[in-house]
């Protein structure tokens, strides 16, 4: 027997919108799909949004996600910048707020902000704490998704098990989820634009470098979250140059914005894309080379993965083609015709929204999955217990047909 919360996912994967085909499709009597459809719009998580085509007689009533009815707070953390925002159900933004900020001033300050912020959004738009669902939280570092912890950073020293969930939902009694960022910003590629592809590899090139995976719709984070940590595979040993995590000749120690932004004298990979945007010829040559080089790692992973698209994120892909030129050479150099054949490599669609929209993807599939839901709703009754016993049964009368389970 299909729980309301099951019934509201296939309402929100487009296979059913109208309680006919609900009852069609699921088998259940149309007196439970009335059920948990009236639960459904009575807690507000779907309404009647217009009617379909009839086949004579009434139009039926089409239901959809109330997106409106309920919010998400989202922060995106980076090493230099805090974007938060309030958003729907729908992951479109309501209101958003930025400012630059180094994570490593430590998580006390970075998190005492973002929970000033997040207030300062519901008060701009007038929602109370009440209609928030869920928190989330995206930042550059591998994440227990048990405790919601940072497990391991190289740029974020002082955030190795912080109690973040803690400390960012007080006030709130909502799910938090806190999620690495290049994860995040591919989830939100993937969700944007990208739905009918079965596995997106996204790679953040700015301070550092890190990639996310989606695969079947599912961020992919490894045994120990440490999925897509390609910055940090070792190029050339001898190379001189010391990574952030201790070693010699990473990638990210080469191609990196903060290791152009060395190379060039620069502070920032900001400037790094200032100068190949204004034509400077010596940053846009080390540009490409430095895309040619993350190529060489790229190249395997598409080899591994056999990703449909090859998405290019972060400060570094806002230098149009040169960086991502530089990706193509070596990706396709690199790797057999019939892996990239059907392969898009491009720069990001979302651009610095990417981790917003992804977090908030990720926190409302948790608030609406069906276990949330359903424990929402509390306990489930049958339709006969909720609208009093049922009639009594002549004597030789047919018994009703019982529901059908899938």
């Amino acid at each position: 027997m299909l729980t309301a919360g099951q019934i509201l996912r296939l309402i929100r994967g487009g296979s059913c919108r109208t309680r006919k085909e609900l009852i069609e499709i699921t088998g259940l009597s149309r007196s439970t799909i009335t059920d948990r459809v009236d639960r459904l719009i009575e807690a507000g998580y779907i309404h009647e949004s217009g009617v379909g085509v009839s086949g004579g007689g009434r139009p039926p009533s089409v239901l959809d996600l109330d997106a409106t009815n309920r919010f998400v707070l989202v922060a995106d953390l980076g090493a230099g910048h805090a974007r938060v925002a309030l958003t729907d159900l729908a992951a479109r933004p309501v209101a958003e707020e930025h400012t630059d900020m180094r994570i490593d001033l430590g998580p006390e300050p970075v998190l005492s902000w973002v929970r000033q912020a997040f207030q300062r959004l519901l008060d701009r738009t007038g929602q109370a704490p009440g209609r928030v669902c869920g928190i989330g939280l995206d930042l550059p570092a591998s994440v227990n998704q048990a405790t919601s912890r940072v497990a391991r950073s190289f740029v974020m020293p002082g955030w190795d098990e912080f109690p973040i969930a803690e400390t960012i939902g007080a006030g709130f009694d909502v799910p938090i989820l806190v999620e690495n960022d290049a994860n995040a910003m591919a989830l939100g590629e993937w969700w944007w634009r990208w739905r009918e592809t079965s596995s997106l590899l996204l790679v953040k090139v700015s301070t550092g470098i890190g990639a996310g995976i989606v695969i079947d719709g599912r961020v992919y984070r490894g045994v120990e979250a440490a999925a897509g940590n390609i910055g940090h595979v070792r190029l050339r040993e001898g190379d001189h140059r010391v990574c952030t995590c201790g070693s010699r000749g990473c990638v990210a120690s080469l191609a990196s914005g903060h290791a152009l932004a060395l190379q060039l004298g620069r502070p920032a990979s900001r400037d790094v894309v200032r100068l190949v945007q204004a034509g400077d010829p010596g940053a846009i040559a080390l540009t490409q080379e430095a895309g040619r080089t993350l190529g060489i790692v790229l190249a395997t992973a598409v080899s591994l993965l056999n990703p449909g698209v090859l998405v290019l994120a972060g400060d570094m892909a806002e230098t149009g083609e040169h960086y991502l030129t530089g990706i193509r050479e070596s990706v396709y150099r690199r790797s057999l015709p019939y892996t990239t054949r059907n392969l898009d490599i491009v720069t990001s669609t979302l651009g610095d929204r990417a981790g917003i929209v992804g977090t908030a993807v990720l926190v409302t599939e948790h608030v609406l999955s069906p276990d949330v839901v359903d424990a929402a709703l509390g306990p489930e009754l049958a339709p006969s217990l909720r609208y009093g016993p049922a009639p009594r049964k002549a004597v030789g009368a047919r018994s009703p047909a019982t529901d059908r389970t899938r």
